[in-house]
């Protein structure tokens, strides 16, 4: 309101006073404008740092090649043969993950004679989590199901007895053999601690009839292995997770403030209008008041481990720059914060001063902000400003 029209009311009679009181009207505001935050759609969302999740598996178990197995007396026998299993990969949701994994060994199987040779096999495999996702997110859960299936390469060499119908250019057997198997398997896993498990699984591999450096009768030959051992995690097997609707509780409060306020104000002007009616009230000399600059309100918010200003914070950094121009002898200080259960202590230290720095470029950068009016400090997330934590991603400007 302006400080005239007020003193010219406090100059008026005390039958206008009356009158402001039996004009002044109550006024209902319709929130038409304010979003049903408690009508929006939430859903768990499961993220881990970058170091989590990552894992080695070392194991030891046994394979069988079903291949060609007849000996020239009808005999069939399949014989069972160690395997040594090492691999190393990643989950990168409590659902999906991947893995790098390595079987080898000798194998043994009867193809006229007795023979045997050696393996090596890679595999890619991709992984599924059916508990977790069939019976909801459970780091702590003692026994899941990991079905997997593959892709990969197998090196065969030390055939004995070289007893190959395959030949290379020069018309000799081959001593060895590439082939490119696909696979499928199932995946026993025991949670033994947050940094271990113990997992016993099974596979089964689908070559081309050369795997064993004989093609004859079935076109696809087999190899089944079964291995146990240990995975351990790198940084523990666990995800952090966050409901974009958590903080719709704080929001709806807020909402509820903005439109009091709004009643209060709209109920003011009512008022205002009925004494204006009043009017003309006695002349009064104009107070001419020094104008002080009006406090900084406005802040900037970012998403989680993100120091990257969306475009609907960037009118909060152009607001806070046209405030810097109105009041040039201003100088501001960019505080950048960050929530205390995402990240390290450290971690959030160098993230709030990259967040405070992104608003300062900004400033500078796109509005022509004197960088000598502005100061960046870091508080991480030593300092909460706000009882709800997912406002704590924020940066707050404050006058120096």
């Amino acid at each position: 309101m302006k400080k005239n029209v007020l003193l010219s009311m406090a100059a008026c009679s005390a039958a206008l006073i009356t009158g402001l009181n039996a004009n002044a009207q109550e006024v209902v505001v319709e929130e038409t404008d304010v979003v049903a935050v408690s009508e929006v759609p939430c859903k768990t969302h499961y993220y881990s740092d970058a170091k989590d999740n990552w894992f080695i598996q070392i194991g030891a178990g046994i394979n069988s090649p079903f291949v060609e197995n007849k000996l020239p007396n009808g005999d069939q026998k399949h014989h069972l043969a160690v395997a040594y299993n090492f691999g190393f990969g990643k989950w990168f949701s409590p659902y999906l993950g991947w893995r790098l994994s390595f079987l080898g060994g000798p194998m043994h199987w009867d193809n006229e004679v007795y023979s045997k040779a050696k393996y090596v096999n890679a595999n890619l495999d991709f992984m599924w989590d059916m508990f977790n996702s069939l019976g909801g997110v459970n780091s702590k859960r003692v026994f899941s199901i990991v079905p997997f299936v593959g892709l990969g390469g197998t090196f065969t060499w030390d055939y004995k007895p070289v007893n190959s119908n395959i030949h290379n250019d020069h018309g000799q057997a081959k001593q060895n053999s590439w082939t490119l198997p696909v696979s499928a398997g199932l995946q026993l896993r025991f949670r033994l601690c947050k940094y271990v498990d113990f997992f016993a699984e099974g596979r089964a591999q689908f070559y081309g009839d050369n795997f064993n450096n004989y093609v004859y009768g079935d076109p696809v030959d087999i190899s089944l292995s079964a291995v146990g051992g240990f995975t351990f995690y790198i940084g523990g097997r666990d995800f952090k997770s966050y409901n974009p609707c958590d903080y719709l509780g704080y929001i709806n409060n807020l909402n509820n403030q903005v439109n009091d306020l709004r009643g209060e104000l709209a109920t003011t002007a009512a008022a205002l209008a009925a004494a204006e009616a009043q009017l003309p009230c006695p002349e009064v000399e104009e107070v001419v008041a020094v104008n002080e600059p009006a406090p900084l309100m406005a802040t900037v918010r970012f998403t989680i481990n993100s120091a990257k200003i969306s475009d609907q914070e960037k009118v909060n950094v152009y607001n806070i720059a046209k405030w810097m121009k109105d009041n040039p002898d201003q100088c501001v200080a960019i505080v950048g914060y960050a929530d205390k259960d995402t990240g390290t202590s450290d971690y959030n230290m160098t993230l709030s001063k990259r967040r405070a720095q992104a608003v300062n470029d900004m400033l500078v950068n796109t509005y022509g902000i004197n960088p000598d009016r502005l100061s960046i400090q870091a508080e991480g997330s030593n300092v909460q400003p706000y009882d709800e934590n997912n406002w704590n991603r924020i940066v707050i400007f404050s006058n120096k």
